[in-house]
C-alpha cells in the first residue's frame, strides 16, 4: 500500500531506510486523508470560533480526532503488515493508546498498529503447523484476541505516558527559547512538534499564557504568532500541488482551503509525515516568518483560533496588518521554495509517467510497421522470384 504513494526504494543505506519509513507512514496516513478532510470541515464549521458555530454538531470534533482517526491509522498500518487480521488487532491495540492520554495519538497509532500486526503474524506462523484440523478458527480467534488485548494494555501503560513526557519536554524547551529571545530558533522545535500533533499543547499550554501576559503589558504579543502562522503549511501544500506525487495532487486544493481559510493546520501534517524530509521546509518557513514578525514589530492581541487568515486579521491591532501579512507571505514563500527543492521540482514524478505512454505508442507503431512490411514482402515474394524488390514491385503494380 505504501508503494501507491511513494516510488520503490532500493538500497540498504540510511537514505533508503528513511525513504522506506516515509513510505510506510504514507501508506498509513494517505489512504485516510479523506477522513482528515472531513474532520477539518466539521471543525472549521461548527467549533465555537468556526463559520457556523453549533454546539451539538461541534461535539463530533474531539471523538473524530482522538478516536476515529487514530483507529483508522492503526487499522491501515496493521492491514499493511498482516492483512485483515493485522488490521483488526491493530485497531484493538490502539484503543489502549487512545484512552491512555488526552492528546491525539497519531504517532502512537502509527507505532502500535503495525507492531501488533507483526506480533500476530509471528504467532500465526507458530500456531499454523501446530493446530489440529477442525480447531483452526478457534485458535485464530483466540490468538488475535489475546494479542490485541495484551497490546492494548501495553499501549495504555507505555506509549501514553511516553507521549505526555515528550509533550512536556517540548513545551519546556520552547519556553526556554522564548525567555532567551531566540524566537526564530523556536521553529526548530515548534514545527516538528506540530507535525506530531502536539500543536495545541505547545500553543495553548506554553505560548498563549506567555503571550497573554505580554499582551496585557504592551497591547500585543508576537508569541501568539509562533505556532499559529498558516504560511509554512500553505507553502508546503503549494509545493505538493505543483511537484508532489501525482496521486496526491488532487487532494491538496481542498487541504489548502481548510488550512489557510479554515485554520485547521492538522490537515497538512500527514503530507509531512509522508515525506519526513519536508519537515525542513516548514521549519525554514516558520523561522523566516518569525524573523519577519520581529523585524516589522508585528504582534497580535490574542491567540488566533483557529489559525486562519481571517482569525489573524481579526486579532491584529490597528495598523499592524502589514507586518502580519508580510510574515505570512514570507513564510509561505520560503516553505514553498525549500519544499519544491526537496521534492526535486517534480522530476521524480515525471519520470515514471514516460515509460507508461511512450512504449505503448512505440510498440503500436512498430507493430503496424512490421505488419505493413510483412504484407508488402509477401506480395513481392509471390510476384517476383529473381528480380530485386525495387524494380519488381512497381512492375507488379503496373501489371
Amino acid at each position: 500500500m505504501a508503494d501507491t504513494y511513494t516510488p520503490p526504494v532500493t538500497g540498504t543505506g540510511v537514505k533508503a531506510t528513511i525513504q522506506r519509513i516515509g513510505g510506510h507512514l504514507a501508506g498509513m496516513i494517505m489512504p485516510n486523508i479523506g477522513a482528515f478532510i472531513a474532520w477539518g470541515l466539521i471543525t472549521a464549521l461548527f467549533i465555537p470560533t468556526g463559520w457556523l458555530p453549533n454546539e451539538t454538531l461541534g461535539k463530533m470534533v474531539d471523538p473524530i480526532i482522538k478516536v476515529l482517526l487514530p483507529v483508522l491509522i492503526a487499522y491501515t498500518g496493521g492491514r499493511m503488515v498482516h492483512g485483515q487480521r493485522g488490521a483488526v488487532v491493530g485497531a484493538v491495540a490502539v484503543m489502549g493508546v487512545v484512552v491512555g492520554t488526552d492528546a491525539p495519538m497519531f504517532l502512537g497509532a502509527m507505532i502500535i498498529g503495525p507492531l501488533t500486526a507483526l506480533i500476530l503474524k509471528y504467532v500465526d506462523k507458530f500456531t499454523e503447523e501446530r493446530t489440529k484440523a477442525g480447531f483452526e478458527m478457534l485458535v485464530d480467534n483466540f490468538s488475535a484476541g489475546i494479542v490485541g488485548g495484551a497490546m492494548a494494555v501495553v499501549g495504555m501503560l507505555g506509549i501514553g505516558p511516553i507521549v505526555e513526557t515528550v509533550t512536556t519536554v517540548a513545551g519546556n524547551a520552547v519556553e526556554w527559547l522564548v525567555h532567551n529571545n531566540l524566537l526564530p530558533v523556536a521553529s526548530v522545535l515548534i514545527e516538528p512538534a506540530k507535525v506530531l500533533f502536539l500543536n495545541n499543547a505547545i500553543n495553548h499550554g506554553v505560548l498563549s499564557p506567555l503571550g497573554v501576559a505580554e499582551s496585557a503589558e504592551h497591547g500585543k504579543s508576537i508569541l501568539f504568532m509562533l505556532e499559529s502562522n498558516p504560511g509554512p503549511g500553505l507553502g508546503l501544500l503549494l509545493a505538493y500541488l505543483l511537484f508532489g506525487p501525482r496521486t496526491l495532487r488532487p487532494s491538496t486544493p481542498a487541504a489548502m482551503i481548510i488550512h489557510f481559510f479554515g485554520g485547521i493546520h492538522e490537515i497538512y501534517f500527514p503530507y509531512v509525515l509522508m515525506k519526513p524530509r519536508l519537515i525542513l521546509a516548514v521549519i525554514a518557513g516558520g523561522a523566516a516568518g518569525v524573523f519577519t514578525f520581529i523585524v516589522t514589530g508585528a504582534g497580535l492581541v490574542a491567540t488566533p483560533s483557529p489559525g486562519s487568515i481571517f482569525a489573524y486579521i481579526a486579532v491584529t491591532p490597528k495598523g499592524g496588518w502589514l507586518g502580519s501579512g508580510l510574515g505570512i507571505l514570507v513564510a509561505t514563500g520560503v516553505s514553498f521554495v525549500v519544499a519544491a527543492i526537496l521534492l526535486g521540482f517534480g522530476r521524480g514524478e515525471k519520470a515514471p509517467a514516460e515509460p507508461e505512454t511512450a512504449p505503448r505508442t512505440d510498440s503500436a507503431t512498430d507493430t503496424a510497421t512490421e505488419s505493413a512490411i510483412g504484407s508488402t514482402a509477401e506480395n513481392v515474394t509471390d510476384n517476383a522470384t529473381s528480380a530485386g524488390p525495387t524494380t519488381t514491385a512497381p512492375a507488379t503494380r503496373e501489371a
